[in-house]
């Protein structure tokens, strides 16, 4: 490991970590036994304890083991958006020996036939607006039991327009065979089993979608996941009474760590969202002076964007940051001018669980992943002689450290071509092309098949855009590439203007704005106007799904 890096280094905080022989959920119980009457989560009006939420997790548990059937080591699918039950969920599943297997909220029937199938999974927990995607396996005879929660169950009685729609739900009867509402799991009072679980036990499954093929399971043990909660409670101090706005989705191992678990292990309050909303984060912060909020890049940027959020006092904001793509430096300056605090940029993957990389916040560097976290090696390889870079040449991001997944689920061939040995340690090839600079600060380019060649000049996409973003009109873009007949590819934005947008913002200005402030051969040849971007459910604009379409529409066109 060369350590250019460490004179960059957080004061107080170990270059390298212990990790204890335990179960995530004994970080639970730990704050339970530490601060018994303090909110653990704020919902919507209402909160839950730490000493309720122990409380409830152990009988969710026991009800998974005596009703379920659900044995150490086994998997369970968890379906819900942000909510109390999920968290409830998780820790139950970890406290009965299980598992946790999270899924996105908007898979599909199908989509979740897979996920039950390829993890073997036999119980669900579910939220009732997703249980009609969910009943055919039970149908099928693909699950056995599934366990169905109501938000409004949860939340209190706010202002009704704080309230998301499906949180407001009234609480359904649902019947049927192999299906329990989560109240009545509740109300059966069943206590758990006394189990012994160690680090190296099997905790969380995050599936990962990848460039092709069917999504693969993350295989991460209780200290694969531990030590991401360890290294980011060191490495961004919070006060005592922290709280924590959590707004990425929880099934998402950022939100999963940064917003669920690491908040729980420091004792924090997590103040839930369900759905993004600007207004309502905006107030949330005001009502319960946040200290702490993770988000990414797109959620930022429409926080700032709000014409109403000089009426929200949020200088109780003290740490703010995240990752999933760079933060454009003039949106990080405009929220620096806000806030007065630096966004602390982090980098990492579902199979790291969360960060290889973060931020130093008090020497944070813009648009940069930041610098390996403790215990970590990461380096910049050639992706094909798996020779290192020297400073500033763009190749592989690869990563070795005690975050690191075993593997991936049933799938040694993938497994394989996953990881490499360098100098006797095992390195993730990640699949980002980045570069380090001289100070050891590590920078993404793109992904690896993420790159446009125009004439022979390379175009990175996420370069571009970062550009883009400095455009006083430009909301929101996605840099892709379009066939060209003469160029081979050409770069084409698809673009969402401001609400407040000059009238005469055409394509044609858009061009003249970029030749002034890029090197010709990233300028983008195509400007398409659109209302809205796709974006996954943790808020990432999904590039692939406009390349994909784009392709078709050139293939259209050639035939």
């Amino acid at each position: 490991m060369e350590a250019k890096h460490f004179k960059f280094w957080p004061d107080g905080v170990p270059r390298t970590i212990e990790i204890p022989d335990r179960s995530i959920h004994a970080n639970l119980e730990a704050s339970a036994a530490q601060h018994p009457g303090k909110p653990a989560i704020v919902f919507y009006g209402a909160s839950l304890s730490y000493s309720e939420l122990k409380g409830q997790v152990d009988l969710v548990a026991g009800f998974l083991q005596q009703r379920c059937a659900v044995r150490k080591g086994d998997r369970v699918l968890l379906n819900m958006q942000n909510c109390p039950q999920f968290i409830i969920a998780y820790y139950a599943i970890l406290r009965a020996g299980a598992m946790v297997v999270p899924v996105n909220p908007m898979n599909l029937t199908g989509e979740l036939r897979h996920f039950v199938a390829d993890s073997d999974a036999r119980t669900m927990l579910t939220a009732q607006e997703l249980y009609p995607l969910a009943a055919p396996l039970l149908q099928e005879g693909v699950l056995d039991h599934i366990i169905v929660a109501s938000y409004a169950e949860y939340a209190g009685e706010p202002a009704s327009e704080e309230l998301p729609e499906v949180a407001a739900a009234a609480p359904e009867e649902i019947i049927g065979p192999g299906v329990v509402l989560w109240r009545d799991a509740l109300a059966a009072q069943l206590p758990p089993e006394q189990l012994v679980i160690h680090g190296s036990d099997k905790c969380v499954m995050p599936y990962t979608s990848g460039t092709t093929g069917q999504p693969k399971g993350c295989v991460h043990t209780h200290s694969t996941v531990m030590s991401t909660i360890l290294a980011g409670a060191l490495w961004i101090s919070t006060e005592d009474d922290a709280r924590v706005l959590a707004t990425l989705p929880l099934f998402h191992v950022t939100g999963m760590q940064s917003s669920m678990n690491g908040p729980l292990y420091r004792g924090s309050t997590i103040v839930l969202m369900t759905r993004w909303d600007r207004d309502i984060a905006a107030r949330l912060i005001q009502r319960h002076r946040i200290s702490a909020w993770t988000n990414i890049a797109t959620m930022a940027i429409d926080f700032l964007a709000n014409p109403e959020l000089h009426r929200y006092d949020i200088s109780s904001l003290k740490n703010i940051g995240g990752g999933g793509a760079a933060m454009p430096q003039s949106v990080a300056q405009r929220l620096k001018e806000l806030t007065g605090l630096t966004y602390v940029e982090g980098y990492g993957l579902s199979e790291t669980m969360a960060p290889t990389h973060i931020n130093p916040p008090s020497r944070a560097k813009q648009q940069c992943l930041g610098i390996p976290i403790c215990s970590t090696d990461s380096r910049v390889i050639d992706p094909d002689t798996l020779a290192q870079r020297p400073p500033g040449e763009v190749g592989e991001i690869v990563s070795s450290g005690p975050q690191l997944f075993l593997g991936y689920w049933k799938n040694p061939e993938a497994t394989a071509a996953a990881f490499i040995e360098l100098d006797a340690k095992r390195f993730f090839r990640t699949g980002d092309l980045g570069y380090c600079d001289p100070d050891g600060y590590f920078f993404l380019v793109d992904r690896l098949k993420r790159m446009i060649n125009a004439s022979g000049f390379k175009v990175w996409p996420a370069e571009v855009e970062s550009m883009l973003y400095a455009h006083p009109d430009i909301h929101e873009v996605c840099v892709i590439g379009s066939r060209d007949a003469r160029r081979g590819e050409t770069v084409k934005a698809v673009v969402v203007l401001r609400d407040t947008a000059n009238t005469r913002t055409d394509g044609a200005s858009i061009l003249k704005w970029a030749r002034e402030h890029m090197a010709a051969y990233k300028v983008p040849r195509v400007i398409e106007f659109a209302r809205s971007l796709p974006k996954s459910a943790t808020g990432k604009i999904r590039w692939r799904l406009l390349q994909d379409q784009e392709n078709q529409r050139t293939d259209r066109v050639r035939t």
